[in-house]
């Protein structure tokens, strides 16, 4: 039986194969764009010896919990987020399954000084084209979703571009993948995608895998101060939450909360 991941591969990868545009010419204005913000390195600039840096998520939907916070403001959440201590922003901007889309990104970006990762199924060198395009800094890169060869194309056609490459994976396996691919942003998600099922040992197997150069992103399952401490102690440079926050009543201090910097009294941290 297949996952969730891949129902949503193959209708992106559809989506893709009905594509029509000129690839040369996508790149061409995606070259044109304004200089990215720095995505890498402004996780680089927020993250302390003791505490790493925070990507705080625009999420309206997940396909396995269903609406999260499907009437959110994306400028106004992101203007919490960057008052409540976040380095950067990702933003879900899939449709179908998320809820999301360009706009949300747009309007999220337009509002705050922070970068943003489009945060989609990226499956093909349009996809690179269309993050730049709507504003992006970085794109994310499933290792799972990719064969090594796609992989690689697309983290230097992101370089190219000016964009970091936020490339995910799960197990050491993916993460030799990844670096063999050039990745240097390396995402490692807590979640099993067939299981949903959230692994808090996982992060610290893989980060053990990473050599000292590369930036380390924990994703998933993270809802506490104390997760935010002990990814922190495993070596990680940065979190990336989404539910804990958009389904808080107040995001922005929810955050602080989870660095340490606020208390939070009142606030709902969820899964």
């Amino acid at each position: 039986m297949g996952t969730y991941l891949d129902s949503i591969l193959a209708a992106h990868r559809a989506a893709a194969a009905a594509d029509r545009r000129d690839l040369a010419s996508l790149v061409g204005q995606a070259r044109s764009c304004p200089p990215a913000r720095g995505f890498a390195a402004a996780l680089r600039r927020a993250r302390t010896a003791t505490r790493p840096a925070v990507i705080a998520e625009v999420k309206r939907r997940s396909p396995s919990k269903g609406p999260l916070a499907p009437r959110l403001v994306p400028a106004a959440l992101a203007q919490e987020y960057a008052a409540g201590g976040a380095a950067c922003l990702s933003v879900l901007t899939d449709a179908e399954h998320f809820g999301g889309s360009p706009r949300d990104l747009e309007e999220a970006r337009d509002a705050v000084e922070l970068p943003v990762l489009r945060k989609d199924f990226t499956v093909g060198a349009a996809d690179v084209c269309d993050a730049r395009l709507m504003g992006a800094d970085a794109v994310l890169l499933i290792v799972r979703a990719l064969a090594a060869a796609e992989l690689k194309e697309l983290v230097a056609l992101a370089e190219e571009l000016g964009m970091d490459a936020l490339v995910e994976v799960h197990d050491e396996a993916e993460a030799q993948v990844a670096l063999e691919a050039g990745a240097s942003l390396v995402g490692v998600n807590q979640r099993d995608l067939a299981t949903f099922e959230v692994d808090t040992g996982r992060a610290a197997r893989v980060a053990r895998a990473l050599p000292g150069h590369v930036l380390r992103v924990a994703e998933s399952g993270i809802r506490t101060a104390a997760d935010v401490a002990r990814l922190a102690s495993e070596g990680f440079d940065a979190v990336l939450v989404g539910e804990a926050l958009v389904t808080s009543a107040r995001p922005g201090a929810a955050l602080a909360g989870l660095l340490g910097l606020a208390p939070q009294a009142g606030e709902r941290a969820e899964a």
